[in-house]
């Protein structure tokens, strides 16, 4: 197929490669340059978003935040100005973005107003899932347009779920975001409580992995915390993004989120600290900052 991949940062430059190595003719856009990896491959860059979707069948967005997504498809040279097909096949705009469920919405319409198909399909699994095609992708939008496009979710990810309509993608994904971060502030108490204590945190996950409070977060994020290895898989910035999401829709549904909302703050505090580019498993150094004590190593 003639595939459009726009967005190649961190996650979406492994993801568009995949397609390429499937044996698609992809046709990329990003901000800034290339990457040297797309660049060196068989993919066509194309100076603006109109200019990928006149080319491709389907397109794939991969950038950061709801702002971000309206600009690509209907700011000067979007998407949407290039998706009237004139009686031939419908395009699909496939957003892999995470980003308001609600404008999801809003953007689904307008889309589908121009003839076109919407889906959106945020994921997760970070970096290293990008790279390993390993990614879990939650997907709104209608059944048979999700059918089409699901053997090329296939080459990014392994656990693919068409959830409901347009926006339930998105949804899933802030629920998502909420139990890591959620997550991730236990664990970090956790560890901090164990290391103020005077026990050896390392033995200490150790021992906790093999019992009911396991979960990948303690395994891969409580490493980090114990080794301070914080180089970003996914930054703070990007998962406060995400609550912030999270608790603009809970006030739109008059829904308390209290344990968000701290989460949320924890991060705050680390942003304001200059760490919101470190990874989001450095939430753990704004406990310690109140605690006025480090993790140790082990």
């Amino acid at each position: 197929m003639k595939i459009g991949f726009i967005g190649l940062g961190i996650m979406g430059a492994p993801m568009a490669l995949h397609l390429v190595d499937a044996g698609h003719q992809l046709f990329v856009h990003t901000r800034g340059a290339v990457p040297d990896s797309v660049a060196a491959s068989s993919a066509t860059a194309c100076g603006s978003a109109a200019e990928v979707a006149r080319h491709a069948e389907v397109v794939f967005m991969m950038v950061p935040d709801t702002p971000d997504v309206e600009a690509v498809l209907f700011g000067e040279n979007g998407v949407a100005s290039a998706l009237q097909t004139g009686g031939g096949a419908r395009k699909v705009v496939v957003d892999m973005s995470s980003i308001s469920p609600m404008a999801t919405k809003a953007f689904a319409a307008k889309i589908n107003a121009l003839g076109a198909d919407y889906i959106d399909a945020p994921v997760s699994g970070g970096e290293v899932g990008a790279k390993s095609a390993s990614l879990t992708i939650m997907c709104g939008g209608d059944a048979a347009v999700f059918d089409r496009v699901r053997p090329l979710l296939e080459k990014m990810g392994r656990n693919i779920t068409l959830v409901g309509g347009n926006g339930d993608g998105q949804t899933t994904k802030v629920a998502n975001q909420i139990i890591v971060a959620l997550t991730i502030a236990a664990v970090g108490e956790a560890l901090l409580f164990a290391s103020k204590a005077g026990a050896d945190p390392s033995r200490v996950r150790q021992a906790l992995m093999g019992g009911f409070a396991a979960s990948r977060i303690l395994e891969v994020h409580g490493e980090r915390m114990i080794k301070r290895t914080f180089a970003p898989g996914f930054r703070i910035r990007l998962h406060q993004k995400d609550l912030n999401l999270a608790l603009q829709g809970a006030r739109e549904l008059a829904v308390s989120l209290p344990q968000t909302a701290g989460a949320a703050q924890l991060m705050q505090a680390c942003a304001a600290n200059g760490m919101a580019d470190l990874d989001h498993s450095a939430l753990v150094r704004a406990l310690e900052l109140m605690a006025g004590h480090e993790v140790d190593r082990g």
